[in-house]
């Protein structure tokens, strides 16, 4: 990257040739080409961006949980445009896309929400005492079927869920200490920072296994959010708090 401190903390695929990219010290989106690392378009923001997800083709949300708000963005070739606010009721913390909607976890609370593009929600998914089922749900992303995705940091869980949030599996496995980011390959791909554990693990539904995609070996160190792109193939890491994404060829 072209800044010198960033503070990465996430960032999703745009096109073939741009990534959007959340950085927490300075408050800003930028759009950042994926060939040279130069940022292309940036917005200022009211608060630190947590994480972010497209809407569509032209469209981003990027949530702002020390402001409880949601910010929408345009995106116009290589230009990012801000859009309407949204006014959230907590801390919105994950974030993703679901039916045109978007779907949002609350950070430090087992609470999730899908809401519409105006604000309004449509869902809630809320359990606490004995049917609590997260501790702390944090980053949230869609596999290509439909399916949410749900890491728990302070559970040590990612949770499989459908589009009116029902839990529909629960997973866990030694190999997954302090999951952070989660994106989706394929239905039975899920990629997840084991962030305490200094990997990238591959949770594969249909056999209910986890296994080390990538290591210490391969570079990765405090794994913290991820991406992956499907025309190229291929994975993009962020660790935290820093300024550099690594990437890799996903075979």
């Amino acid at each position: 990257m072209d800044t010198e401190k960033c503070n990465i903390l996430d960032l999703a695929v745009v096109s073939q040739d741009t990534l959007l990219v959340c950085k927490g010290i300075e408050l800003k989106v930028e759009l950042v080409s994926r060939q040279t690392g130069k940022v292309l378009s940036q917005l200022d923001l009211e608060g630190i961006p947590e994480s972010v997800c497209l809407v569509g083709r032209d469209r981003a949300a990027v949530a702002l949980p020390c402001i409880h708000k949601v910010q929408l963005i345009k995106i116009k070739g290589n230009t990012l445009v801000k859009d309407k606010v949204l006014d959230m009721s907590h801390s919105a913390f994950g974030i993703t896309t679901s039916g045109g909607n978007l779907v949002v976890t609350y950070y430090g609370q087992p609470w999730l929400e899908v809401i519409t593009t105006d604000g309004k929600v449509l869902q809630q998914f809320h359990s606490t005492g004995e049917t609590q089922h997260f501790e702390s749900p944090y980053f949230i992303t869609t596999s290509p079927d439909g399916t949410l995705w749900v890491s728990d940091r302070d559970n040590n869980t990612v949770t499989k869920m459908d589009a009116g949030l029902t839990v529909l599996q629960t997973f866990t496995s030694p190999l997954l200490e302090g999951p952070c980011g989660i994106t989706a390959v394929t239905e039975d791909e899920i990629l997840v920072c084991s962030r305490d554990n200094n990997s990238i693990v591959l949770l594969q539904p249909s056999t209910n296994t986890m296994s080390t995609l990538l290591g210490e070996d391969d570079g990765i160190e405090d794994p913290y959010s991820l991406t992956y792109c499907p025309q190229k193939r291929k994975l993009f890491v962020a660790p935290f708090r820093s300024d550099s994404i690594k990437v890799f060829k996903f075979t």
